[in-house]
């Protein structure tokens, strides 16, 4: 059939009035009913895919296989005694000929009931029509889903992006090519769990519900435990308790999981996210940083059969080894300014000299991380490694080797986008105390993502914990990045939103 004719056929119906369709739709299924006909059966046994029949068209036709296909009618064509239609799954789209001569009055009469958007499966045999069309030819047909409420149109009827999320489900069924980002998704989660089993690296689950939040700067969701009687957080990261497996004996453990923060929502941020945070005794983050590298590599070959992808008209190679900056550095390049011999107070005004201010600005970390967020972070394109963050700013990270005024912490950029944070992880427990105390105080002075003390986690730490490497990156960036997706929104199946009025 033309666009003109599918144009057609979709506007047909809902120039009524919403009521009056579903009205009439629920009119046809009583008389179905009525005819001893269930419009909802159980089951349908399917002997192939729409994709499995294009595939092997040619074969299955000359055989005279009879196939039996189901989905969703998503065109119709009445001619009379006969009718032309679209089915679609997953794999695809397979056009159907209803011929009342092959498949008697009371079938044909049932297939006359059908609307769009109704589920059904038929059986039949394969031709091409006269205009080179995969077409099968319909020996019976079955009711398998009736549809009350008719398909938006999809040139005009679900276009806002708003609706569309909202309405996930109807967006899947008029643009059946999202579909393939959330495919594309798995494949990906796929592709990195084989990475890290062969790896070594073993999967394990923490709690979501916690006591205590940590492992991340950021504001938690509080909920609240009946029995206990006692306030519980929703996990802002699994950090603290994979590194409490590391004290009792893993060498290699990860996590694929939810994440909850309670922040502003962006084309980057949705507050329920999806995260990989991995942990690896007796390395430190000069071998995550190899391993990232490699992991990313397997994925977007995988995925694309290329070390090379497009995002935002931006191509990305990953390739060549990924350059490596210190964040201090990277700010000299781009603004000229050597932050490290200075003063906080001197840091501030250099920073005020660029633009740079504000209330948040209450270290010298701070300072240093404004200046490369605005200054910086937007110019890396190609996989860049921006390594060595200020201590103020990394309360989980080992002390540099060589500077202490900075740590042992790195985060990976790509197309302007933070997409890894990794530290060769603190295991002093002394150490770690005092920078959860200068939390607490960084607390008290406004610091809302701020962490807390937990002495539990300083315990786990004095029973000795191994040097460790830690790495956590988010897997729906990742997704947006392999997929080209503007927004976080369009790689979330159900991104959270306002509720309707």
């Amino acid at each position: 059939m033309s666009d003109k004719q599918d144009k057609n056929q979709q506007q047909a119906e809902p120039q009524l009035p919403l009521d009056e369709i579903i009205k009439n739709r629920r009119e046809k299924i009583a008389v179905l009913r009525s005819e001893g006909i269930n419009p909802y059966p159980y089951r349908y046994e399917r002997s192939h895919t729409i994709s499995e029949v294009r595939d092997g068209f040619e074969a299955l036709m000359q055989s005279e296989t009879v196939v039996r296909l189901a989905g969703r009618m998503m065109l119709q064509r009445l001619m009379g005694k006969a009718a032309f239609a679209d089915i679609h799954d997953l794999g695809g789209r397979m056009q159907i000929y209803v011929k009342i001569n092959n498949v008697g009055e009371e079938q044909f009469a049932l297939f006359n009931k059908m609307d769009l958007g109704d589920i059904i499966g038929v059986e039949g045999t394969l031709f091409v029509t006269r205009t080179g069309e995969k077409t099968v030819q319909v020996h019976k047909f079955e009711l398998l889903s009736k549809s009350l409420h008719p398909l938006p149109d999809k040139h005009a009827g679900l276009v806002d992006k708003e609706t569309r999320y909202r309405r996930r489900y109807a967006d899947l069924i008029v643009h059946p090519e999202i579909r393939q980002t959330f495919i594309q998704r798995s494949r990906i989660i796929r592709s990195i769990r084989e990475f890290l089993s062969e790896r070594g690296f073993i999967e394990v689950e923490t709690p979501i519900l916690q006591p205590l939040y940590g492992g991340a700067a950021a504001r938690p969701f509080v909920t609240h435990h009946n029995t206990l009687d006692i306030d519980l957080y929703l996990r802002i990261a699994d950090e603290l308790y994979l590194k409490r497996l590391i004290v009792g004996g893993f060498d290699k453990v990860w996590e694929y999981c939810k994440d909850f923060r309670n922040e502003g929502m962006d084309r980057l941020h949705n507050p329920e996210f999806s995260m990989i945070e991995l942990y690896w005794a007796y390395a430190d983050y000069n071998d995550i940083m190899s391993l990232f590298q490699d992991l990313l590599r397997k994925t977007v070959f995988d995925l694309h059969g290329s070390y090379k992808i497009t995002y935002e008209d931006h191509e990305v190679d990953f390739e060549p080894a990924f350059r490596q900056m210190s964040m201090v550095d990277a700010v000299k390049e781009a603004t000229g300014i050597d932050l490290m011999p200075l003063s906080f107070e001197d840091a501030r005004a250099e920073a005020k000299t660029k633009g740079v201010e504000g209330d948040g600005l209450i270290n010298w970390g701070k300072v240093v991380e404004a200046m490369f967020e605005q200054f910086v972070e937007p110019t890396l394109v190609q996989p860049t490694v921006i390594k060595d963050f200020p201590l103020d700013i990394s309360p989980l990270a080992k002390i540099h080797r060589d500077n202490p005024r900075l740590t042992e912490r790195f985060e990976l950029y790509i197309a302007g986008l933070e997409t890894g944070n990794a530290f060769s992880e603190l295991n002093d427990p002394d150490d770690q105390r005092a920078r959860f105390e200068a939390q607490v105080e960084a607390g008290r002075a406004g610091d809302a993502e701020a962490h807390q003390l937990d002495e539990d986690y300083v315990r786990a730490l004095s029973y000795g914990m191994p040097p460790t490497g830690g790495l956590g990156f988010g897997i729906d960036r990742l997704v947006m990045l392999l997929t080209n997706s503007h927004s976080i929104r369009d790689v979330i199946l159900f991104p959270q939103m306002r509720p309707e009025e």
